[in-house]
């Protein structure tokens, strides 16, 4: 248990104020919103009443105090996003519950990058592309929607695909992602993933998922898988079970940012598709924090240049690294082209 030091309430505050039929009046203030590294206070007041016998304050389902009733909680420890206070007054043959919540945004502006276009590659403008990965000289793709959701594996330089396998027609493909010679594949709302072999493309598994409601983009570090489910949620899993360890809440100086896409692990950072936007943000996979945000519309004019992109979702969404040669290859649902681009910070 972690000792809190006494805090008066300075900051912007929220306040929750309870009477009952019994007499027993109270005021749960926090910290509404405040930023990482600042303190975030909380205070529990009864107005009126007999005295409680005992008062316990939750954050996230988790204790932070003895016996006090005002804290001040560090912020680098409770983490980016949204978090839900409570306190439980306890009297003799019954309790008082009070609700509250403590919102902490980053505390730096994320950086603006554009892009040099390096190469541009063919790419087939039948794939309805969720998930992108580089792996020895070749592309894995994975494409959605019921009933037309493949796995390929891909020619860079020609578009063509070398091998495919189709997955049944009853699950939505989504994210993929190759590690230890395994392609882990997700599907959007069955809660549902499954595991091949990189080189026959034979199912040699599947796991379900814990506590995310959906599967969109999928990447993996050098220990643990990385999910996104389409909210502002960035997910660990572990690769042994698959089973979801953690989460980090993905937010800017200003705000949460949902919608997290198909992601791709590059150089420590997640970087990351934002469904229905022509961009890449880069995320801190620790903190949560946005550090970084690159406009690809140039990108999708080209597309559209040569080919009519017949829906609102045919965005940019694919995003795949070959680490040895330092290339990044983006692409998008139906785009009948791959480029190979830098960013560059403006």
């Amino acid at each position: 248990m972690r000792t809190y030091k006494l805090f008066a309430l300075a900051l912007a505050t929220i306040t929750v104020t309870s009477c009952s039929e019994t007499g027993y009046k109270f005021k749960l203030s926090t910290t509404k919103k405040t930023t990482l590294g600042k303190k975030a206070a909380i205070k529990f007041e009864q107005l009126e009443g007999n005295k409680a016998d005992s008062v316990h304050i939750y954050v996230d389902n988790k204790r932070v105090n003895k016996n006090e009733t005002s804290l001040a909680l560090d912020t680098d420890k409770l983490g980016l996003g949204m978090h839900t206070v409570s306190a439980l007054a306890f009297f003799p043959g019954k309790t008082k519950k009070e609700k509250a919540s403590i919102e902490v945004l980053a505390d730096k502006a994320p950086k603006v990058y554009g892009y040099k276009l390096i190469n541009t590659f063919p790419h087939d403008k039948e794939a309805y592309t969720q998930g992108l990965e580089y792996k020895n000289g070749f592309l894995y793709e994975t494409t959605g929607r019921r009933g037309e959701s493949s796995l390929r594996k891909v020619d860079i330089k020609t578009g063509e695909v070398l091998q495919k396998i189709d997955l049944d027609k009853k699950y939505f493909g989504e994210g993929m992602t190759i590690l230890n010679d395994k392609i882990y594949w997700l599907t959007w709302q069955a809660r549902k993933g499954f595991i091949y072999d990189l080189e026959t493309f034979k199912q040699i598994g599947s796991f379900d998922y814990d506590n995310s409601h959906e599967g969109w983009g999928l990447t993996h570090s050098d220990s643990k898988l990385i999910k996104t489910d389409g909210t502002n949620k960035v997910w660990f899993l572990n690769p042994e079970n698959q089973k979801e360890i953690k989460n980090v809440q993905v937010y800017t100086d200003k705000y949460p940012v949902d919608k997290l896409n198909e992601i791709e692990l590059i150089n420590g950072k997640v970087y990351a598709n934002k469904w229905q936007q022509n961009s890449i943000l880069i995320i801190n996979p620790e903190t949560g924090a946005v550090e970084g945000v690159a406009d690809l519309n140039g990108l999708k004019d080209l597309v559209t240049k040569d080919q009519k992109l017949e829906e609102q979702d045919d965005v940019l969404n694919g995003i795949a690294y070959d680490a040895k040669n330092n290339r990044l290859f983006v692409t998008g649902k139906h785009w009948g082209k791959l480029f190979e681009i830098e960013l560059i910070e403006k």
